[in-house]
């Protein structure tokens, strides 16, 4: 007999009760959501969906659900062991892909006279090519992990990273290099795209915040840890040795992720279910209650463009993505002017150029502990007042002002130290200024579109990631020649300038936000 449980009274839906639908059954309703589930149509008429699935599921024999508010098979209800245990996992993958973007940089040099090239577009190239793949490898790993589940893209996705690594490594000339590095970043976009979506798979709302600052450490912290390594490494034993260590560490998470880590997307682990029941009851009738009765092919085709759609057709992501993209384009722009400021300005050596990366990772790490544990804080503080969660808590002046103001702050101080060659501890602390802003806007923004639209927090993350990366492969290839025209005091003003502007947009939508969710609201 199928198993169709319903919750009972009082039982608050998770945000697996509404997640996307599967293939091959009949049509079947989603619920609007409550304080766990936030979705942009918030004026449903709750009673008459009430109605509703008591007349789709009550009825139905064939229906497949849940075996009550409880049920372990649930990820919503999975131990804090277990949760945390897939949450590590998640970490360590997305700690070992970023690497690859940045760890080479101190070995530039050394690439560019290997291979006999001279230009300064081609070295600035080789570093921002690997996050080309980061902006249009979530245009698909996104729809094919709300379609398939997160862990088969993870572990596929490590096992062609680490085989597109280890080719870098073995790269004969600087086009071998340049295609190996893209398909790297194709590749190690996974853990990066849809972890955010594996969080929001098993934690309540009130506990994303701080399960988002154990994930986002690894993404943020790899980019700036890996040069410090990375700077002695070629210094020791040549910048090949670089992808041979990241291959060994990605080679590493293969077992790690195979053993520990689990599928957490509820309408494919609903799927599994309704396959098991129908081969233990003989009754090929059964259906998934999260499945959708579209067929696998135009399932993908509507899931391929939902990134573009929620990029193109929604304010909010589309302004929120360009605020990231921005600060994050500052970011790498930032990254590339450490190795001409410390080296020819402050005498760095070559394994010591790794250490200027030091400051941006721990602007990173205390943004993300600080922004991480007040926006649970405030979360939590509105609920035990009573009031209803709405997204826009996550962007509370609170939290975008301080973090938004510290960029500008952040910019003007490295720029003008460095123009005047300042100690250079003072344009470091500039560095983690920035890079504290920098996190406490990512994070607010990450959180927000995660609140906004739960279902399809993997195709947010694909949206963020595209303008995000296309900025921060891009940005830095005519930054430098904006340093040359302006001089580093100026140069960096201007982006001061830019990034206090973009302070009002999170502002905006604090106040505007729900009115601008029922007005713009695509079929996704």
């Amino acid at each position: 007999m199928a198993e169709r449980s319903k919750p009972e009274p009082g039982h608050q839906t998770t945000d697996t009760d509404s997640m996307e639908k599967r293939p091959d059954s009949k049509p079947v309703s989603t619920p609007p959501g409550d304080d766990n589930t936030l979705v942009s149509d918030a004026d449903v008429d709750v009673e008459a969906y009430a109605a509703e699935e008591q007349e789709t599921t009550g009825t139905d024999p064939n229906v497949v659900d849940w075996d009550g508010p409880d049920d372990p098979e649930n990820p919503m209800n999975w131990s804090v062991k277990k949760k945390w245990l897939n949450i590590a996992v998640l970490s360590i993958l997305t700690f070992v892909t970023p690497l690859g973007s940045s760890m080479f940089a101190p070995g530039v040099p050394a690439i560019m006279n290997e291979f006999n090239e001279t230009s300064a577009t081609t070295a600035t190239f080789l570093v921002s090519i690997y996050i080309l793949g980061f902006a249009f490898g979530p245009l698909a790993i996104a729809p094919l992990s709300e379609i398939y589940g997160r862990r088969p893209l993870y572990f596929w996705g490590n096992i062609f990273f680490v085989i597109f690594t280890v080719c870098t490594a073995l790269s004969k000339n600087i086009g071998m290099f340049m295609a190996f590095r893209l398909l790297m970043g194709l590749s190690g976009a996974v853990p990066v795209t849809i972890g955010s979506g594996s969080i929001a798979d098993v934690m309540p709302v009130e506990k994303r915040g701080r399960a988002m600052s154990a994930w986002a450490m690894g993404p943020l912290l790899g980019p700036c840890i890996g040069p410090i390594a990375g700077g002695y490494l070629i210094e020791a034993a040549g910048w090949r040795w670089v992808y041979w260590l990241i291959a060994i560490m990605g080679g590493f998470c293969i077992p790690v992720s195979l053993i520990w880590l689990r599928e957490s997307f509820a309408p494919v682990l609903m799927e599994q279910k309704t396959r098991r029941l129908r081969k233990e009851t003989g009754n090929p009738d059964l259906y998934s209650k999260l499945s959708a009765r579209a067929p696998p092919k135009e399932e993908f085709r509507l899931a391929i463009v939902r990134p573009l759609k929620l990029l193109l057709l929604t304010p909010i992501v589309t302004l929120m993505s360009l605020y990231v993209a921005i600060v994050y384009g500052i970011l790498y722009l930032l990254i590339t002017t450490f190795s001409f400021v410390y080296a020819g300005q402050y005498g760095f050596s070559e394994g010591n150029i790794g250490l200027t990366f030091l400051p941006a990772g721990l602007g990173m790490l205390i943004g993300v502990i600080v922004f991480g544990a007040l926006s649970d804080k405030i979360v939590k503080h509105n609920k035990e007042k009573g009031n209803t969660h709405k997204p826009e808590i996550r962007i509370t002046p609170v939290l975008t002002i301080p973090s938004g103001t510290a960029l500008p702050v952040g910019l003007f101080l490295y720029g003008w130290t460095t123009e005047y060659t300042v100690h250079w501890i003072v344009p470091m602390i500039g560095v983690l200024i920035f890079s504290t802003g920098l996190m406490g806007v990512m994070f607010s923004v990450q959180n927000y579109l995660l609140d906004t639209y739960p279902r399809y927090a993997a195709s947010c993350t694909a949206a963020i990631s595209l303008l995000r990366s296309l900025l921060g492969a891009l940005l830095p290839l005519g930054g430098l020649e904006m340093y040359n025209a302006l001089g580093f005091g100026w140069g960096n003003s201007l982006l001061g300038f830019i990034s206090l502007a973009l302070i009002p947009i999170p502002l905006a939508f604090f106040m505007f936000g729900e009115r601008i969710r029922g007005k713009f609201n695509p079929k996704l």
